[in-house]
């Protein structure tokens, strides 16, 4: 069988890569002076690294460590180096404060009152539940245009609207639709994924009430069949954010929802 151009390009990753928030750092180099800016705009604990391809300013990249800004915060560093020429630095991003205290609390189920729907995988699944990024998600059996609701108060931290396709590879996994909410008082963050093309309710800086819908489940990203991905995620030194297991306040404990379990909000 021969694949047609138009084939290959249903099929293919799409070319764009969308990113779920956007900070601000800038930086300047003048009279042996190293000025660097980072500005966090989010409503939650952002932590910035750099790094660099020149070896003539590895200890400024050692000095600057790990910086955690708290919500809404920016600061200015100034290093005395000596470089030839310019000076070239990437910046990196993680959600959270490790210093922070985590304080689980039952959060609700992520959909409507009164709907009821079946897990399609638990934690610790099989297919793509056993990585410390997913091991304690829960997949709910929502259709295409299903409603979403946020599991807790929170502040929209992350989105990610506007891809349209899935893909049954692992290759796929940054390609889904999702939304990430930061949840002051625990500490935690939850995430929304597989959301349709253009079904965030909400965008980054809202606030957002436990309950409230969110978004529209769908099918985008990695996956074979449309669902809700459901993780709650805390801090984590070398990950960013690894997956946390939780209990909701209707009644359930997040280890007993296994494959096929009946649930109802």
């Amino acid at each position: 069988m021969i694949l047609t151009s138009c084939c290959l390009e249903k099929n293919a990753l799409p070319h764009e890569k969308y990113y779920d928030f956007y900070y601000s750092a800038t930086y300047s180099y003048n009279k042996d002076t190293l000025k660097i800016q980072v500005k966090n705009p989010l409503n939650c604990p952002l932590r910035f690294s750099i790094s660099s391809p020149q070896k003539s300013i590895a200890e400024i990249v050692t000095k600057f460590g790990t910086l955690t800004l708290k919500e809404k915060s920016d600061t200015i560093l100034n290093y005395y180096v000596k470089a030839n020429g310019k000076i070239s630095l990437a910046f990196h991003t993680l959600y959270g404060d490790l210093n922070k205290a985590i304080r689980k609390e039952k959060m609700s189920l992520p959909f409507p009152n009164n709907k009821v729907y079946k897990v399609i995988q638990g934690y610790n699944g099989s297919y793509s539940h056993n990585t410390s990024n997913s091991r304690y998600a829960i997949d709910f059996a929502l259709n295409i245009n299903d409603t979403i609701c946020s599991a807790d108060d929170g502040y929209v931290v992350g989105v990610i609207k506007d891809y349209n396709r899935s893909g049954k590879t692992e290759e796929w996994f940054d390609y889904g639709n999702y939304i990430t909410v930061y949840h002051s008082k625990s500490g935690l963050f939850t995430q929304y994924v597989h959301l349709i093309q253009n079904g965030s309710f909400v965008k980054v800086g809202d606030t957002v009430r436990k309950g409230q819908p969110i978004g529209l489940s769908g099918m985008t990203g990695y996956t074979t069949i449309p669902h809700l991905h459901f993780n709650v995620k805390r801090p984590d030194e070398k990950e960013g954010l690894i997956s946390t297991d939780i209990e909701f306040e209707e009644g359930y404990k997040g280890a007993e929802l296994t494959e096929n379990t009946i649930v109802k909000k």
